[in-house]
């Protein structure tokens, strides 16, 4: 086998190293100005944890991260439950009519422009509005209902091609031996497609925490999501307390992916060694 030149593989590790700067070192500068001392966030005039203080005293920041989370914890739940049920249709369903255009409607927020997504959700909040009192005032609902829509089409993908990978002959099998399909679900079908579940729900999760144009279409004057707030004082000047903001969500991120990958890895190591030892036997 002929060896790489070493040009070309210095070439390789010289373009690898500017793709992770130019996406990690920004991030990087972000951490470290987080802990400035001086109110510009461009100058550096000495180490200071003042702004994480003033950042948990900001009530309107600590409003805006506690009503995205929330959202983002029940969008993401509701999508998980909605995209599986639909990722059931498309992929364990007997051909029906209407089939395509079933699947073409899940999948449309995917490729759907923000501004029409938004923009169609609030013509038809102002519409329900007119009928349902519940709708009059547009809130915390209704930004969980427009994030709930989108979510559910990405979540419905990620767990359809992990639906498409699983062997049916092996739920077919249990349904042969008596198991009713609750049972095959439970018993078999969801633990080999909790990885994709785990993912899916982190997915939602986090487009719905970072979603912002949406969330300005349907929100009232009494719910503001943390990307809204932020946008409102990034355009008044870049606060230290965002950097401050960002450095968090950068450590939690972090910390609840490693975690997510560390119980997918070893469900999957479990699951695997449960297939050699039964082909095995």
């Amino acid at each position: 086998m002929d060896a790489i030149p070493v040009y070309k593989t210095k070439w390789k590790w010289l373009i690898l190293g500017l793709g992770l700067s130019f996406l990690y070192v920004p991030i990087l500068s972000l951490v470290i100005y987080s802990f400035n001392a001086n109110r510009l966030v461009t100058v550096w005039s000495g180490f200071s944890t003042q702004w994480y203080g003033a950042l948990f005293e900001d009530t309107l920041l600590m409003n805006g991260i506690t009503l995205s989370l929330t959202i983002g914890f029940l969008s993401a739940s509701a999508a998980v439950v909605l995209g599986t049920l639909a990722a059931f249709v498309m992929t364990r369903f007997k051909k029906f009519r209407g089939e395509t255009s079933f699947a073409f409607m899940i999948t449309a927020p995917l490729v759907m422009p923000e501004v029409i997504t938004g923009l169609s959700l609030l013509l038809l909040f102002i519409s329900l509005g007119q009928v349902f009192d519940l709708f009059s005032q547009r809130g915390m609902l209704t930004i969980w209902i427009a994030h709930v829509t989108f979510c559910t089409a990405y979540v419905s993908v990620v767990v359809s091609s992990r639906l498409r990978e699983l062997d049916k002959s092996i739920e077919e099998a249990a349904m042969d031996l008596g198991a009713t399909p609750f049972k095959v679900f439970f018993v078999i079908t969801l633990p080999t497609i909790l990885p994709a579940l785990v993912a899916g729900w982190l997915l939602a999760f986090t487009l719905s925490l970072d979603d912002l144009v949406i969330a300005s279409f349907v929100s009232g004057p009494s719910a503001t999501t943390l990307p809204m707030v932020v946008f409102s004082s990034v355009r008044l000047g870049v606060s230290p307390k965002i950097n401050a903001l960002a450095t968090l969500i950068i450590a939690v991120v972090s910390v609840a992916t490693f975690i997510a990958w560390w119980v997918m890895a070893k469900a999957e190591k479990r699951r695997m060694q449960e297939l050699k030892t039964a082909n095995g036997s």
